[in-house]
């Protein structure tokens, strides 16, 4: 398939500018690429077993592999060569008109790239050449290193590895007329996430099969072998059929090679015309058989076994990552362009054949370039308790969830622990658990919408998918569990940040906190996990929530649902605790950021700045020791702590759906001034930053969680940590002599 090369020619189309060779032959053009296959009224290969579909998607692999060298060759960065054996699969699905596809593999960006500048959605960024992609990839306001929220035509982010799985569940749930295949790597198949999920959610929602898995089988991993790469064919088709899969249809490449030595992982580039038609066929022909049946009711994965780095600089891991001695005049960059360059000819044919794939351009055709109707959630019932009786805030939420859940029948609640157990059973009794065992003993059913894996990578992630992709969801979680699933809500909710709709938020609850896990010990007392919340808050489109009441929670979850492309945190008790806020005290505090909950004066003034429930037990008791010493107080609940930033601390204005509302100097000093300010947390203290910033007390001072305990009740914990009433007003007191002198 040798061809002569040539540098720029004369003449050739506006978007090949930047294409740095160009071969002046292929073979069977002038026959195979007469004419494109696909075109205005032709959205699909209308023949996959065709010799010119075939032909015409080995073109567009080839399309592919060059362009990813390219642009990261254009950069001496960025990673080409896990996607170069994934190219041929990726062609023949975009070509067979399915244009909804993702990855678990956020290393693939400069090949997606590529499919989206060949089909002209990248013309949304103002990229309408070669040399434009080559200028912006891996640049601010241009193609990032790793697939976003910002790019047109592509669906989901892609980081770190083991989550793309959940965005095409979450696709194929709200949208079972299209397939949503994703690419996975063989390395990135070494994280448990990825096929105990499928298993999961194939056992919970047996009729919704329009995902297709793409394992990229290419034997390496970023830096060494993968993991698998010395099972046999054998061994890997029963580890997916053992994980739900139906059809599995494999395609080696080492069974199409020409050559009697071919090694276990081939290389199809390196094949000569005949096989590599062979080989692309048999691609096409699985990526068809295999979409098709995922349509049409059975599960089913494609698994393409072929050398990493087919066709680019080099191969194995050594094609995974350019390094700056990889620039585009070093032998092994300019070799491999030269080996994919293809005849002007080839690249007009390719270009209209993905102009046209699935009736148009990714950004325009794919499910997430379009805001998705949702059913209409106005006048919410919200039960408002009288201030002074107790209740408990998470099942007066649950009764809200319900609620939303019997208006959108596609809302989903994901919970790993258990609702029950944080007492919100009534979020099961309204929805049921979905379950193929019918047991109304454990309100569980087949058509539930609580979706239970003992999973908190599969509850966040189904949960943030079916957010990102249009729809509503609630992940709930025992704080201290919570962990295993926030970098999947982490990816999510910054790729909200930037995205091009507006989209529901994604709403998290965090219950049964540290200070209710007591005779659990340590295992169960996890709070720092806010830390990670607060840090985030400087995103600007991060909430962290900390209701103090029944009443404040429910006017905290109706604010989320009217939200969009936010992180929104609600942290809250399921023991029953003091009402003390009216619900439009509560609508307020929200919107606010903080509220007083009391003002007692005397001689002094020592606020206390407070976020969470339970935690404002010990500092009422502690303004009432001041108070008989004659100290006067205020008690502060910090709601909303984003909301008491500054505006300049946060990037609000940088955000997709930016909310610049902030709590001005005025209302803050009114709130916060006093004597001396003294924050309090049941949790860790960087959620009380934004006051602590701002606060001009000469004397600030924090009581905030250390560290977990076996108790046998909060006061025990609180006692351990060193944040009893005593310690509060003793500390109070103290601080006012220093203030004094």
């Amino acid at each position: 398939m040798s061809a002569q090369i040539q540098s720029t020619p004369e003449a050739f189309p506006a978007f090949c500018e930047g294409i740095q060779y160009f071969a002046d032959s292929f073979p069977e053009i002038d026959r195979l690429g007469a004419a494109p296959l696909l075109g205005p009224d032709q959205p699909a290969l209308p023949d996959p077993t065709s010799e010119a579909a075939i032909y015409q998607t080995l073109l567009a692999a080839d399309a592919l592999r060059y362009l990813t060298l390219q642009i990261t060759g254009s950069k001496s960065s960025g990673h080409p060569g896990g996607f170069a054996s994934s190219a041929d699969a990726v062609a023949a699905l975009h070509l067979l008109g399915h244009r909804n596809m993702v990855t678990e593999v956020g290393h693939h960006a400069p090949g997606f790239y590529s499919a989206m500048f060949l089909d002209t959605s990248l013309e949304a960024m103002s990229i309408n050449t070669v040399a434009e992609m080559r200028a912006r990839f891996r640049e601010r306001h241009g193609l990032l290193g790793h697939l976003s929220g910002a790019i047109p035509g592509l669906l989901a982010p892609a980081g770190p590895l083991g989550q793309g799985q959940h965005f095409a569940m979450a696709g194929a749930y709200l949208h079972r007329d299209k397939l949503f295949p994703v690419t996975i790597g063989d390395g990135g198949l070494g994280e448990p996430y990825i096929m105990s999920a499928f298993q999961h959610f194939a056992t919970a929602y047996p009729d919704v099969t329009n995902y297709l898995p793409v394992l990229v089988w290419n034997g390496y991993s970023q830096e060494h072998h993968s993991m698998v790469s010395l099972w046999d064919n054998a061994r890997m088709t029963a580890y997916w059929r053992a994980h739900g899969f139906d059809e599995v249809h494999m395609v080696d490449a080492r069974n199409f090679a020409d050559t009697p030595d071919a090694p276990v992982y081939a290389d199809s580039t390196t094949f000569g015309f005949a096989a590599r038609m062979a080989f692309t066929g048999a691609i096409l022909k699985a990526a068809d058989d295999a979409a098709q049946s995922a349509l049409s009711g059975r599960r089913a994965c494609l698994i393409v076994k072929q050398l990493k780095g087919a066709g680019v600089h080099a191969t194995g891991a050594k094609s995974h990552n350019l390094y700056p001695h990889h620039t585009l005049e070093s032998d092994d960059v300019k070799g491999g362009l030269q080996r994919r360059a293809l005849p002007i000819k080839a690249w007009e044919l390719t270009r209209e054949n993905f102009r046209h794939a699935g009736g148009g351009p990714a950004a325009r055709v794919a499910v997430t370039e379009s805001v998705r109707e949702l059913p209409n959630l106005d006048g919410l019932p919200l039960t408002e308790f009288p201030v002074g009786e107790s209740h408990s805030p998470t099942t007066a939420f649950g009764q809200v969830v319900g609620e939303v859940g019997k208006r959108d029948p596609m809302f989903v609640v994901t919970n790993a622990d258990g609702n029950e157990a944080s007492g919100m059973a009534n979020i099961n009794k309204a929805l049921m658990i979905r379950h193929p065992t019918a047991d109304d003993l454990y309100f569980q059913g087949p058509s539930g919408q609580v979706y239970e894996p003992l999973n908190e990578d599969a509850c966040a992630g189904l949960a943030v998918g079916v957010a990102l992709f249009g729809g509503r969801s609630l992940w709930c979680s025992y704080e201290s569990f919570a962990i295993n699933g926030l970098p999947i809500w982490q990816t999510v909710t910054q790729a909200m940040a930037e995205l091009r709709r507006p989209t529901p938020a994604t709403v998290c609850l965090f219950t049964a906190g540290a200070l209710e896990q007591g005779r659990n010990g340590w295992t169960h007392q996890r709070p720092e996990i806010e830390s990670y919340f607060a840090a985030m808050m400087r995103n600007g489109n991060v909430y962290p929530l900390f209701p103090i009441d029944a009443n404040m929670i429910q006017a905290g979850y109706a604010w989320a649902l009217k939200q969009h492309n936010k992180g929104i945190v609600i942290t809250a008790s399921k023991s029953p605790l003091p009402i003390h806020a009216t619900m439009a005290q509560s609508e307020q505090a929200i919107d606010d950021g903080a509220m007083v909950l009391q003002e007692r004066p005397g001689s002094h003034s020592v606020v206390f700045a407070v976020t969470g429930d339970l935690v404002l037990q010990p500092v009422f008791a502690a303004a009432e020791k001041l108070a008989q010493a004659g100290i006067g107080s205020r008690i502060v609940a910090v709601v909303n702590p984003r909301r008491l930033y500054r505006p300049t601390d946060v990037l609000w204005d940088s955000v997709s759906e930016p909310d610049g509302r902030f709590m001005d100097d005025a209302a803050f000093k009114a709130m916060f001034h006093g004597d001396v300010l003294i924050g309090v947390t049941g949790g860790p203290s960087a959620p009380l930053e934004p006051v602590l910033l701002r606060s001009q007390a000469a004397q600030r001072d924090v009581f905030c969680w250390k560290r977990g305990e076996t108790t046998a009740n909060p006061q025990q914990l609180f006692d351990f940590n060193g944040m009893n009433a005593q310690a509060m007003s003793e500390r109070a007191l103290a601080m006012l002599e220093r203030a004094a002198v």
